[in-house]
């Protein structure tokens, strides 16, 4: 129970990685606040955890939707302990591209900054004002893509690039204020998560894909989203206590060598 008593928001958790990082809190002891736009599957979520579960609706690119939610959590519970910015997208899914260096298209660029980084900063912005009189931890979940340049998603690469940024300023402006509130960020990869499944495809291929993919990690094989769940786990609980401003690479050893091309995502 290393997050009794504690409350989490984690955004985005409606399936895949924040999903995941919402099953283990909620295991751990934490009350969980489940938020997305996928306001089906996220009550599904919350009605599978029970009692200290909600879910809330949070289009994290719209600033009054992160203040009608800090108005609840107020009235509610009055604090927050841990806020996981998890809400991300690629832009393959969501919107027409193209993501490439010559040919991006800003209207598509700025739609998934909007989400990634913008969504990120509003996420800390609210956090520390529900944490700031007791402390906290926040974390931001970026990618291994914003540490390194990925050619064909150069959207993608530079918003995750932020947020690993804008972690380290919110780390070093609440350290300065002495907020007591650490905030990190977490680099997953290789994560077999729902986003995977339109790039690799199905049947054989999505075999062929799986292995071409596996042969460039170094402990031969895709993480889980469980994975990503217990790094967050980590800097959620009071054992990563004098931790703030770090990226935890969760990447199957990627980012270690010579296996971290551009090419890989």
């Amino acid at each position: 129970m290393r997050l009794e008593n504690k409350i989490a928001l984690i955004s985005g958790a409606a399936r895949g990685i924040g999903a995941a990082i919402a099953r283990e809190f909620h295991r751990q002891g934490a009350f969980v606040i489940i938020t997305d736009i996928l306001d089906e599957e996220g009550l599904r979520l919350a009605a599978e955890l029970g009692g200290k579960a909600v879910y809330r609706h949070l289009d994290v690119k719209h600033e009054q939707e992160w203040q009608e939610l800090t108005a609840f959590l107020r009235q509610e519970k009055g604090r927050l302990d841990v806020m996981v910015n998890n809400a991300g997208i690629t832009g393959f899914m969501e919107v027409r591209g193209p993501f490439d260096a010559e040919h991006a298209d800003a209207e598509s660029w700025e739609e998934v900054h909007r989400v990634n980084a913008l969504g990120t900063m509003l996420g800390c912005k609210y956090a520390i004002q529900l944490m700031k009189q007791h402390g906290g931890s926040i974390i931001n979940i970026s990618s291994r893509s914003g540490i390194v340049g990925v050619p064909a998603a150069v959207a993608y690469a530079s918003s995750k690039a932020a947020v690993r940024n804008h972690t380290k300023s919110v780390a070093l402006y609440c350290a300065e204020k002495k907020y007591k509130i650490r905030c990190n960020s977490i680099h997953p990869a290789a994560i077999l998560t729902p986003m995977w499944d339109l790039m690799i495809g199905e049947g054989a291929q999505r075999e062929q894909q799986m292995q071409a993919i596996e042969s460039g990690i170094p402990l031969g094989h895709f993480g889980d989203p469980r994975d990503v769940a217990f790094a967050a786990l980590y800097l959620a609980s009071e054992e990563s206590r004098y931790i703030t401003g770090i990226e935890l690479n969760v990447d199957g050893g990627i980012l270690a060598g010579s296996s971290a091309q551009t090419a890989r995502k």
